[in-house]
């Protein structure tokens, strides 16, 4: 028999518990994976393809404060500015959901395809979303999963503005980091609400990457010491300014994943201490034949370390082949496009499971180095 058969045979000598032992390591890998998977999504939005040239312009008191539409002819004088779309939440609710599983918004039709060039559709869609009243445009992922098609009727009621509407679908697009969302015309909502003359965001795409900071400066300078105040920024920084208001995630999910760690790092440590336990009295005659103490060591270190391995194969291969080749999107009930398990939450969940091999060790190890060959043989099997 050789030492590689020697730890396999004790690794598995109790099937049962080497077995459990395996998966509540990659059940709780792959919720490690799941969770760093998620909060990368959530903290680090994936750009679009024009995202470097997009400013957002909102409210400076708050996001859920409109800006007057008379803004947009000042906006669209500054120089560096190409195109200018009204940008404005309608938060409504489809066949009578009680949240909203995809997000709709009122802008110009006629600057769609300037601002949002990343947007690919049929050109008679556009055409018929610029020359009809009621048009709208759905995203693909929301249309499959809705199975809606063009030509179709879909009724939302608004949770921001006093007012249920009727839309007709007359594209759905795609080629967006998020093809969930519903687009439609802003002199529709504004006919239909009553509120015209209101806008929630501006959003407009700027000529060059040099203007950027420019055109920033000079529609916040634009707007100073008015009863509209306007903070204008890139879309990356308006992306991540948006999540910081849900509060402290990322801190939240870092605890969520220690506690994991910690209590997987408990239950391995407790198994190979009773696995060890019961073979005292092998160990102590290993030990008088002639074995020393730092290759009893290793026999205990390998055992460990390949059972997290085991599990570490199974939960973070498992994540990645599922969210890489999975349908992200149906899993998450439309919540999240798309999972990205990189290189780096690989190699997160591999060192986990590394540490956890060695740290699961120690307490056996050390317990073994101060049992004496006469005390190991009077331990029964």
């Amino acid at each position: 028999m050789t030492i590689p058969t020697f730890i396999l045979k004790n690794a598995l000598r109790n099937k049962r518990r080497a077995t459990l032992s395996v998966l509540s390591v990659a059940v709780s890998l792959f919720l490690l994976v799941l969770l760093l998977v998620a909060l990368r999504e959530i903290t680090l939005p994936v750009e679009g393809a024009g995202a470097e040239l997009r400013v957002a312009v909102r409210n400076k008191i708050s996001i859920a404060n409109l800006l007057p539409a008379k803004q947009l002819p000042i906006i669209e004088k500054i120089p560096g500015v190409e195109a200018v779309t009204p940008f404005t939440w309608f938060g409504g609710k489809y066949k009578g959901e009680q949240g909203m599983t995809f997000a709709q918004f009122a802008l110009d039709p006629k600057k769609l395809r300037a601002v949002f060039t990343e947007a690919k559709m049929a050109p008679e869609s556009y055409a018929a979303f610029e020359a009809e009243r009621d048009a709208c445009i759905i995203g693909k992922i929301t249309a499959d999963k809705y199975k809606l098609k063009l030509g179709d009727k879909i009724t939302l009621e608004s949770t921001v503005y006093p007012v249920t509407m009727e839309f007709k679908i007359v594209g759905i697009y795609a080629g967006t980091p998020d093809d969930r969302n519903m687009l439609f015309r802003q002199d529709y909502l504004d006919e239909s609400s009553g509120l015209k003359g209101q806008v929630g965001m501006w959003w407009l795409k700027v000529k060059s990457a040099q203007d950027m900071p420019k055109v920033i400066s000079a529609i916040n300078n634009a707007f100073a010491n008015t009863s509209a105040e306007v903070r204008a920024e890139s879309e990356r920084a308006f992306q991540l300014s948006f999540i910081s208001m849900w509060g402290n995630i990322k801190l939240l999910v870092m605890l969520i994943c220690s506690a994991v760690i910690f209590t997987l790092l408990l239950v391995s440590a407790s198994t190979m201490s009773m696995a060890i336990r019961e073979r005292f009295r092998e160990l102590a005659i290993l030990k008088a034949i002639g074995f020393r103490r730092r290759e009893l060591f290793a026999f205990i270190l390998a055992e460990s370390f390949g059972l997290a391995a085991a599990g570490a194969v199974i939960g973070v291969g498992g994540a990645y082949l599922l969210f890489t080749y999975g349908n992200v999107a149906k899993m998450t009930n439309g919540m999240f496009p798309s999972f990205e398990v990189t290189s780096r939450i690989v190699g997160t969940g591999a060192l986990v499971a590394a540490v956890l091999g060695i740290v699961a060790s120690i307490m056996p190890s050390i317990a073994v180095a101060k049992m004496s060959v006469t005390d190991g043989l009077k331990t029964l099997d």
